[in-house]
């Protein structure tokens, strides 16, 4: 009776974050999915807290990202960013394209897809409607560069430090499995997207039409550009020497904030409404609920059902990719990857490192497949409703296949060669 009960409530919670009837929000969601496990008791009391405080360096890590994203973005350094890219890009529309998805490139690495999702989305749209281009393809590139960039470091990605929280990995070892495929498929979706949008970006602008556009206040602008760099170098440190990263991220939101205070810009309560209740609200849902399935055994079964041992072979690592891929689209990659780790700390023995880092790479470039996969993608897709711009579901889609097959081809072949 429970996993029938257990199973149902789980498809509920899943169903009710995808389609989130009624607008209500997949915080919500999530929340109303765990008490609904705790009441039918599949989730004991006494495991919510446990459960919660286990994730601390993924709660801490999130603060820390919000916050950085906040001051950065208060002194000016995206708009920056992008008018350099005009600049350099020199009145050519298809150059402006190129630094367009290096510059989403770079903010991925060093602060998550979401911040190149939420963040560079507005400012790349100004942009584009400013020098009078087509807006569609450097939409397009915002968000696709936000997942397919996503897995060069461990912080590009929050869903990264999900699996790595339970599997302590080093930073090299990460890279060997990661990085060439990241690089590989970076270039391909470059030269894909450039080339089906190439009637759109044949034209040319006029720099005169950004004069006007300048740095507000140039002294707090160069001391956050210095703050930046020297958080990610303190990411990567981190990685290597295997400290928490939300040590990292609370210890660079805290510089970040000094540099306001200094230059008499620093807002505290503006600061702490960057911290969104709802998303916290929902990965701490999803935690419990993800908690509920395992009691019932499901990660399991799924195990067995999807893997043959915890060997790298050929087959698992594609199966293991193509089902991160797959789920993430199905059910959002956050939930997904719950599943999957959960799924690989239920193996018989311990899994492969191939394995782990196929979870994820397919659960950070599959969701490119459509607008529902990742966190990222959907606030893309509420910031361009804001702007008057709908995307369609089919539209994604079909950029998508293109991009997401031959890409997950690349990561499945390159971690064989590795494992």
């Amino acid at each position: 009776m429970q996993l029938l009960l257990g199973g149902t409530i789980f498809g509920a919670t899943l169903l009710g974050v995808m389609v989130r009837p009624r607008n209500i929000s997949e915080a919500w969601v999530a929340l109303l999915g765990a008490v609904a496990m705790l009441l039918v008791g599949i989730l004991p009391l006494k495991a919510i807290l446990p459960t919660l405080a286990r994730e601390w360096n993924v709660y801490g890590f999130f603060v820390g990202l919000m916050l950085i994203a906040f001051f950065a973005e208060q002194a000016g350094v995206f708009q920056a960013l992008a008018l350099q890219a005009a600049r350099w890009a020199n009145g050519s529309a298809q150059r402006l394209y190129l630094a367009v998805f290096l510059v989403g490139t770079l903010i991925t690495a060093v602060l998550s897809n979401d911040a190149t999702a939420l963040i560079l989305t507005p400012v790349v749209w100004t942009l584009a409607s400013r020098l009078r281009l087509s807006a569609l393809p450097f939409m397009f590139a915002c968000t696709f560069i936000a997942d397919t960039a996503s897995a060069l470091l461990p912080v590009s990605n929050p869903i990264n430090i999900l699996v790595l929280t339970r599997f302590n990995r080093e930073l090299l070892e990460y890279w060997a499995y990661l990085l060439v495929p990241s690089l590989l498929c970076i270039g391909w979706n470059i030269g894909l997207f450039a080339w089906l949008f190439r009637r759109d970006l044949q034209g040319s602008y006029d720099l005169a039409l950004l004069d006007d556009l300048t740095i507000a206040n140039p002294r707090l602008y160069w001391a956050t550009l210095i703050g930046l760099g020297s958080i990610a170098v303190a990411y990567v440190a981190g990685s290597l020497w295997q400290v928490p990263l939300a040590f990292v991220a609370l210890a660079g939101a805290a510089l970040l904030a000094a540099i306001s205070w200094w230059n008499g810009t620093f807002k505290p309560k503006q600061a702490l409404h960057e911290l969104s209740p709802a998303l916290f609200g929902f990965i701490s849902g999803m935690f419990l609920v993800v908690r509920a399935i395992e009691q019932l055994g499901w990660t399991e079964r799924f195990g067995a059902s999807l893997l043959q041992g915890s060997g790298a072979s050929l087959g698992n690592i594609a199966r293991v990719i193509f089902g991160s891929a797959l789920g993430s689209n199905m059910i959002n990659n956050v939930p997904m990857t719950l599943v999957m780790t959960s799924t690989l700390e239920h193996l018989p023995s311990t899994p492969e490192p191939a394995l782990i880092y196929a979870t994820i790479f397919g659960a950070d470039l599959g969701p490119n497949l459509t607008i529902v996969g990742s966190l990222a993608t959907m606030l893309w897709l509420v910031i361009l409703r804001r702007k008057g711009m709908e995307i369609s579901a089919k539209q994604y889609f079909k950029l998508g296949l293109l991009f997401v097959l031959p890409s997950l081809l690349i990561g499945t072949f390159w971690m064989w060669l590795m494992a």
